[in-house]
C-alpha cells in the first residue's frame, strides 16, 4: 500500500520528542497508509528559528505562541478551522488554546502546556529546615539563609529567559507588559521594581545562572547538590520522575506579597501547526485532530510528555508519575498570561 509521508519538526528533549513518537506510532497503527517522521532541533532553535523558514521544509511544526503574529502576517501556516471544530478553550489548561488564536483564526493545536513555576530540591530544603516559599519576600529570606549555609537559589537568565521572568514579575505586580505593538511596553515604576527583584534573586544565585536556559537549570539542580530552590522557570515535569538522580518537586509561582495568589506567570508550552506549503495537508489535519484528543494527551504523560488537555491534568496516575507536579502548579497555570505576539 502506498504511504503518505508527513514530515514534522519538534524540539530536542524527551518531554517533546518521546510523546510525539509514541503518538505517531499509535496513529500509524490505526492508519497504515500514513507514515510520520519527526526531526528535532535544540531549545534555542525552538525559541528563535523563523516558522516561515521551517514551513518550507516540513509539513507539521511544533512551535511556541510568540511566533503567531508572524504566522498570521505571512500566512506561512494553515489556519486550523477544520481541526478546531469540537475543541474549546476550556478543554485545555489555562490560556493554552487562546495563545494560538490570532486574527480570528487558530494557527496551532496546543499539545504541551507550561508556564513559569517554582522548582526545588526537597532534600536540600529539608536539610536547611525551610519550607517552600509562597511569596517573594519568603524567597529572598530563603536566599539569605541558603547563602549562610553554603547553598544557592537558582534562576534561568540566559537571553530570552530573563525577559520571560521580567514579563512574569511585571504581571504579578499588577501591570503586565503590553500585548499591543502600538502601546507603551511597560510601566517604568513596575519595570524598576521587577528588575530589583530579579537582582535580589540573582544575588543569592551562582553566576552560572546568567548562561542557563530552563533545561540547563533543571539539569543543574539534579546534578549539583547546592541549588535549593528556583522561584520561576518554565516547568519541565519530567525532572520530577523517579528515574532522575534527585527528583525535583514543583510548586506554584510565589506571590509578590504574603497571602497573594500565584498570578501573572508567562505561559509557554507548545502547539503543532501545518505548513501552508504542505502537500499532505489533509493527512496532517487528521493527525493534528488525533494529537488534540484527550486520550492521546494521556498517552503523552506515559512518555515523559506534559499535556495541554484538562483531562490529562486531572489524571491522578499521571500526576503521581510526575511527583504531583500537575496538582502542585495548576493554580499558577490557570492564572498564567499570554506574551506579546505581534510580528517581530
Amino acid at each position: 500500500m502506498p504511504q503518505t509521508l508527513i514530515r514534522g519538526m519538534a524540539w530536542q528533549h524527551r518531554r517533546a520528542v518521546d510523546p510525539l513518537l509514541a503518538a505517531a506510532s499509535a496513529y500509524e497503527q490505526a492508519h497504515p497508509d500514513v507514515r510520520i517522521v519527526w526531526d528535532a532541533r535544540p531549545l534555542h532553535g525552538f525559541e528563535f528559528t523563523s516558522v516561515a523558514e521551517l514551513a518550507r521544509a516540513y509539513d507539521v511544526i511544533v512551535l511556541d505562541h510568540p511566533f503567531i503574529g508572524e504566522v498570521a502576517e505571512s500566512r506561512c501556516l494553515l489556519p486550523l478551522g477544520e481541526v478546531s471544530r469540537g475543541l474549546a478553550e476550556d478543554h485545555f489548561i489555562g490560556p493554552s488554546f487562546e495563545s494560538y488564536r490570532y486574527d480570528d483564526a487558530l494557527w496551532a493545536v496546543p499539545v504541551d502546556a507550561a508556564c513559569q513555576t517554582a522548582v526545588y530540591r526537597p532534600d536540600l530544603l529539608e536539610r536547611l529546615g525551610c519550607a517552600v516559599p509562597r511569596s517573594v519576600p519568603e524567597v529572598l529570606e530563603l536566599g539569605r539563609e541558603a547563602r549562610v549555609a553554603g547553598f544557592y537559589l537558582a534562576i534561568a537568565l540566559a537571553g530570552v529567559h530573563a525577559l520571560m521572568s521580567f514579563f512574569t514579575l511585571c504581571a504579578a505586580l499588577g501591570r503586565a507588559c503590553e500585548l499591543r505593538e502600538d502601546s507603551p511596553f511597560a510601566d517604568p515604576e513596575i519595570a524598576r521594581e521587577s528588575l530589583a527583584l530579579l537582582r535580589g534573586i540573582l544575588g543569592a544565585s551562582p553566576p552560572d545562572v546568567l548562561d542557563w536556559n530552563s533545561i540547563r537549570l533543571h539539569e543543574a539542580m539534579i546534578e549539583r547538590d547546592d541549588l535549593v530552590y528556583c522561584p520561576a522557570v518554565y516547568c519541565y515535569a519530567t525532572y520530577a520522575e523517579a528515574d532522575m538522580r534527585r527528583p525535583l518537586r514543583f510548586a506554584d509561582l510565589p506571590a509578590t506579597a504574603p497571602g497573594g495568589a500565584p498570578t501573572g506567570s508567562t505561559i509557554g508550552g507548545a502547539g503543532v501547526a501545518i505548513s501552508a506549503q504542505a502537500t499532505v495537508a489533509d493527512a496532517a489535519m487528521g493527525f493534528l485532530r488525533f494529537l488534540a484528543e484527550a486520550e492521546t494527551q494521556r498517552l503523552f504523560t506515559r512518555h515523559h510528555g506534559q499535556p495541554a488537555r484538562i483531562e490529562a491534568w486531572d489524571d491522578a496516575e499521571a500526576d503521581a508519575r510526575f511527583g504531583g507536579t500537575f496538582s502542585a502548579t495548576r493554580r499558577t497555570m490557570e492564572l498564567s498570561r499570554i506574551r506579546p505576539r505581534w510580528p517581530g
